[in-house]
């Protein structure tokens, strides 16, 4: 490291952009920490353990394709497919009373998944239509679609309107939190075709947090150390920390974009730009322990039930989780994932917990009417930063944030990328170690992934 500093790499954040790029970076020989303010790592891909039940406090399924970086580092870290099983069920959508099963996947053709005849053919149309011109789908660059301006409540007008009401938006509201009238349709689209049919999905079998901790096993982290500003210097940066004042050659800001642009005191033009332009929406979860297995089904019973936004204000989402995977709760238990709907995820996440599971599990016994009776325990899970909501403005920004210079002090996360994933961070966070080695030893920043 240079004089006058204490690292060469100070990473703040411990989720799957900042453990990446702080692997990629020791890996190259660099003297790297990590600062993480919670008491845990994995960030949003973080995972609670109380009496043999298994909570992921996030949501993350992992797809044979479109996750090229996510299954590289799953290889490095010594995984293999045994320890990330298929989901088990399938997904499905509530309306007119019933469970319409087949939802994303091509059977959904014939079952209908909850669409009319009418939006079946308009599924079959917007299928073809969207394979044809799958070049301007790019996960790595979505705001180079014809569509980066247009919303998928815009886009969904081209239909019938079940494809926006019975499709996209229970996709998008309950995978992403997004708002189908704030979000942009080129990034869900570009999803959609890269990740394959749900019945392709896999988890992880020891909780969403297992490359985290794997990762952060051979690393130096210092969780419960908050980071509360960076500020550029001429060569180097400084933060002041919890446990006092840290001056690095480089600083990986690996938080949520609103984040960042707290902490970060003097941040470049175009970063400032594309900050302001990145928009999180807030996540609210409640997790129910059950003394039995609730299902929607005896035969094939789904891991998720959507709930439409035309015909539920409280829920978005009913998940399975012991049906996901049955280790996530003990034998003859169940564990159940309860989301709500994004308006009332803003008009819930300052409100106490008791309050919140009383809404959430009384809006689900439309669904389950034995969930009060066999509703044991639970917890709320908050992020006030859920997922970036991927909207035109930020992919208008986008161009120039990715090609600005390299400085002291630069940034990582799913956000960068506009794609709310792990994928999404760990590519974030292998591209910002690049540039943060290309600017230390003097070579030329590599181009965007």
């Amino acid at each position: 490291m240079s004089a006058g500093t204490d690292l060469d790499v100070a990473v703040v954040g411990a989720g799957m952009a900042g453990l990446t790029a702080a692997a990629e970076l020791q890996r190259a020989g660099m003297d790297v920490r990590v600062f993480e303010s919670c008491e845990h790592v994995g960030g949003r891909t973080a995972t609670f353990r109380r009496d043999g039940y298994l909570v992921d406090t996030g949501a993350e399924q992992i797809s044979p394709s479109g996750y090229r970086a996510t299954w590289r580092l799953i290889e490095q870290a010594g995984l293999g497919t045994g320890d990330l099983p298929r989901l088990g069920g399938t997904m499905a959508l509530w309306r007119d009373g019933r469970v319409r099963p087949g939802v994303a996947e091509t059977r959904g053709m014939l079952t209908g998944a909850g669409l009319s005849p009418r939006a079946r053919l308009d599924l079959a149309r917007f299928r073809a239509w969207a394979w044809r011109r799958r070049a301007w789908f790019d996960t790595d660059h979505p705001e180079r679609s014809p569509l980066r301006g247009t919303t998928i409540a815009e886009f969904a007008r081209r239909y019938h309107p079940d494809l926006h009401d019975y499709l996209l938006q229970p996709v998008a509201g309950t995978f992403f939190g997004w708002s189908s009238e704030r979000s942009a349709a080129a990034v869900l689209i570009s999803l959609l075709l890269a990740v394959g049919e749900p019945g392709s999905w896999r988890t992880y079998r020891d909780g969403m947090d297992t490359p985290a901790r794997l990762l952060a096993a051979d690393l130096d982290v210092r969780t419960g150390t908050a980071v509360h500003q960076v500020v550029s210097e001429q060569d180097s940066a400084r933060l002041e920390t919890s446990d006092g004042t840290v001056r690095a050659r480089s600083v990986l800001l690996c938080v949520p974009a609103p984040e960042a642009a707290r902490v970060h005191a003097n941040p470049d033009a175009d970063a400032s730009a594309y900050l302001a332009a990145c928009s999180f929406a807030p996540a609210l979860k409640v997790s129910c322990m059950l003394d039995r297995p609730l299902a929607m089904s005896a035969d094939n019973p789904p891991y998720v039930l959507l709930t439409p936004a035309v015909t539920e204000d409280v829920l978005s989402a009913v998940l399975f989780d012991h049906v996901k995977h049955p280790g996530r709760a003990p034998a003859g238990k169940g564990l159940l994932t309860l989301m709500p709907a994004a308006r009332t995820t803003r008009g819930l996440i300052d409100a106490p917990d008791e309050v919140v599971r009383e809404r959430l599990v009384e809006a689900a016994a439309r669904y389950l009417p034995e969930l009060p009776a066999a509703d044991r325990d639970g917890f709320v899970h908050r992020h006030r930063h859920g997922l970036p909501e991927a909207t035109p403005e930020a992919l208008h920004r986008r161009p120039r944030f990715m090609q600005r210079p390299v400085g002291p002090v630069d940034y990582a996360g799913d956000w960068v990328m506009l794609r709310p994933a792990s994928e999404g961070a760990v590519r974030s966070g292998a591209l910002a170690a690049s540039r943060a080695l290309s600017r230390m030893r003097g070579r030329r920043a590599p181009a965007p992934a």
